[in-house]
């Protein structure tokens, strides 16, 4: 026999962007709860609005399913004396088991013979279960904050109102504080809000649809969309496309009702990114566009109730617009009255950091360090001997005044890089930024322009921000990317000189995404720059801000970028011995690290790959601990000494063949890895399995004779170093 499980949670209004991720928790433990007890179930749904959180299980076993139940306890030789007899320690266990001596069976382990006791133990009633799993599953919800109410000690986005928990028609007996579970929902807030009976999930979501609560996130979106086009498309328009809003409107009401209103055309006259902004931030109302993308004076909100007069809901809702945009307006206005180039000097009384110093300090240091990033990659002349980056302020590094033709693209890219990164947290200072901030960048841009800056350093100076998050759109041109580099290295190589390193609950300063950002402009863009340079300068720069020594902020900041590498990859779906293998190998060339992954995947692919691993492995580990005494080495970095082992002190024709061929393929090896053909270096190495194999079998490595001894591990480091500098294939795990 089977039951359907619903569970609902009756609340004050949750934050819409709670919603999701507190059904997604929802399932997920509700599943792990059953899966642990021995309870089959059909399929888990989730349903939820701002003021319920929805749970239910589809054909659920009425009970566990019976299991037996098999401990181990003490050794064969602990239990049983030399007569057979058992002792007092398997007696003890026999008692502590709840069965007799003569039903403890023997069983092999790893570890020799051991005593067990099995019991059949029948499955207890799933509604029992479900009494003490679903008040966890309610307080074990995750949510980014959570609060207190009245006297209560439980936690919770917000108070908890009602519980319905069913369990086919039987009521799940249990309290969370003193809120007792029942059958009994309620409706929406303001249009039926009182309490009627449900009976399972199918009648709960027809009764609570006749409460005006549409339950289903899913089909809440659905109507919402299919209502703001057909809003849209009366006025002969079309919804501007915002996925995060459709989406966390969707959480915010129960019952949409979709509204058309309009605003005076005089301020379409405004940027359009600053009409849209006061519309989507501050009033979650879609913009409506023409066929080209130009804004038409209409917006659509989205309303929790059916009005009586809608008219007066407009008009509100139009004058609160109203009030916005001329808020917009008038800081617009007073804005472009002063050149985007005079407020830089403002960022002087701006900090951005105690320990760290102002925004100004800081946008001197990313701007040589852009410059720096720029010369690296031969896309932009260095700084000159006597060159200072406030020196692209003046009129003479004014890329708009010089023909990019004439003076060269570097010497342009230069002035583009160097004027755009001085100018780009400018806006910061700005009135728009500081009533609509998530219009940084953005502004930057629109003033550049008014300002009289070229085209390359406006657009530079909004895509240095990006990218805004994860997998988001990243810069399209060579300043914007530089710049944004620059200025998120600064940010990361800061907080780790004056010790603000991110833990697992905190990153205040969004490191661990400015990294990933950093990484996915280098890949998407091929730059071939390798990232310790980078460190080092931006340490440098740094200079009396740092409190920790740079060489430990160094390793400190490699070691984080090399992880959120390694999560990258893995999100790709490279394996992690793969990614492992290339990252204990120089990875400081992202885009080259990234193409010796995706070459050792797929030579993991060749049958010659399980038998090279299995003697790179013996070279390996034999070199381990020897590094230091022998090699001059650490046990954490492997030595890459160019020494040469003496042949004069080879005893035996297998080792002169392993050096032999050694020598023979390492040109070639080294000719295909400064090509980057790293399928070709991995075939090659292949040649040397069968050699390396012999070489074991017929030569003792760790000898008496010191100098014999390191003489051949001095070989069989030059074997490794044929390998360790791509990847350290040791570290690939292979099927035997």
């Amino acid at each position: 026999m089977t039951n359907d499980l619903l569970l609902e949670i009756g609340t004050e209004e949750i934050p819409a962007r709670f919603v999701p991720n507190a059904l997604e928790s929802m399932a997920t433990l509700l599943k792990n709860a059953m899966e642990e007890n021995r309870i089959v179930f059909k399929g888990i749904r989730t349903f939820g609005t701002p003021r319920r959180l929805v749970l239910s299980a589809e054909a659920m076993d009425e009970k566990q399913a019976d299991t037996v139940l098999e401990t181990i306890g003490p050794s064969k030789r602990a239990a049983f004396d030399e007569n057979g007899n058992p002792t007092k320690a398997a007696e003890g266990f026999a008692k502590s088991q709840g069965v007799k001596i003569k039903d403890l069976k023997i069983i092999k382990t790893e570890k020799g013979d051991y005593i067990c006791a099995k019991k059949q133990v029948t499955g207890r009633k799933t509604k029992d279960i479900l009494q003490e799993a679903l008040p966890k599953i309610i307080t074990g919800i995750q949510f980014a904050k959570s609060m207190r109410w009245g006297n209560v000690d439980t936690t919770f986005a917000r108070p908890i109102h009602w519980i319905v928990a069913l369990f086919g028609k039987d009521v799940v007996p249990f309290n969370i504080e003193d809120i007792k579970a029942g059958a009994v929902s309620y409706g929406h807030r303001f249009m039926k809000s009182g309490p009627f009976k449900v009976a399972g999930l199918k009648d709960y979501l027809k009764k609570t649809r006749a409460a005006y609560v549409i339950a289903d996130p899913e089909e809440r979106k659905r109507l919402i969309e299919d209502d703001i086009v057909k809003e849209a498309a009366a006025v002969k328009g079309f919804v501007l496309k915002d996925d995060d809003l459709l989406n966390e409107v969707t959480n915010l009401v129960e019952y949409p009702v979709v509204i058309r209103g309009g605003f005076d055309k005089t301020f379409l006259n405004l940027p359009k990114d600053v009409v849209v902004n006061a519309m989507r931030e501050h009033q979650r109302y879609f913009s409506i566009t023409d066929k080209d993308g130009n804004l038409l004076s209409y917006f659509i909100s989205i309303a929790n109730t059916k009005a009586k007069d809608s008219k007066a809901i407009i008009k509100g809702n139009e004058r609160v617009l109203t009030a916005r945009l001329n808020d917009a307006k008038f800081y617009f206005e007073k804005d472009i009255k002063i050149p985007l180039i005079e407020r830089v000097d403002q960022l002087r009384g701006v900090v951005f950091q105690a320990k760290l110093g102002t925004s100004y300090e800081k946008v001197k240091r990313f701007a040589e360090l852009a410059i720096f990033i720029g010369a690296a990659l031969e896309e932009c002349e260095p700084l000159t001997k006597n060159e200072k980056v406030e020196n692209f302020l003046g009129e003479d590094y004014n890329p708009k005044a010089f023909d990019s033709f004439k003076i060269g693209p570097k010497l342009f890219n230069k002035m583009t890089i160097g004027r755009a990164a001085m100018l780009c947290k400018a806006d910061l200072v700005s009135g728009m930024v500081g009533e609509f901030p998530k219009l940084q960048g953005i502004m930057g841009m629109e003033y550049a322009l008014i300002s009289g800056e070229c085209v390359d350093v406006a657009r530079a100076i909004f895509e240095h921000y990006l990218p805004i998050q994860a997998g988001g759109k990243l810069p399209s041109g060579i300043a914007g990317a530089v710049i944004s580099i620059a200025d998120k290295m600064d940010t990361i190589c800061g907080c780790f000189a004056v010790g603000l390193i991110p833990t697992g609950a905190a990153d205040p300063y969004a490191l661990r995404r400015q990294s990933l950002g950093i990484i996915a402009i280098i890949i998407e863009k091929g730059f071939p720059i390798s990232i310790d340079n980078i460190i080092d300068k931006s340490i440098n720069l740094l200079d009396t801000k740092l409190t920790r020594p740079p060489k430990d902020v160094k390793r400190d900041v490699l070691e984080f970028l090399k992880e959120r590498l390694r999560n990258q990859l893995l999100s790709q779906g490279y394996s992690f011995d793969t990614i492992d293998a290339v990252i204990s190998a120089p990875w400081y060339d992202i885009n080259d690290a990234v193409k010796r992954v995706k070459a050792l995947e797929g030579f993991k692919k060749n049958p010659a790959c399980s038998s090279l691993v299995t003697a790179f492995k013996r070279v390996s580990n034999i070199l381990k601990g020897q590094e230091a005494s022998a090699l001059g080495g650490d046990k954490r970095h492997p030595p890459q000494t160019e020494e040469k082992p003496d042949t004069s002190l080879f005893e035996d024709t297998k080792e002169k063949e392993l050096f032999d061929i050694e020598e023979k393929i390492a040109p070639e090896i080294n000719k295909y890895w400064k090509e980057g053909n790293y399928e070709k270096v991995f075939e090659t190495l292949s040649s040397l399995k069968g050699t390396i194999d012999t070489f074991f079998d017929k030569v003792m490595v760790m000898v008496e004779d010191e100098k014999i001894r390191n003489n051949r591990l001095l070989l069989l480091n030059k074997v490794r170093n044929l390998y360790y500098q791509i990847a350290d294939i040791s570290k690939i795990v292979v099927q035997i």
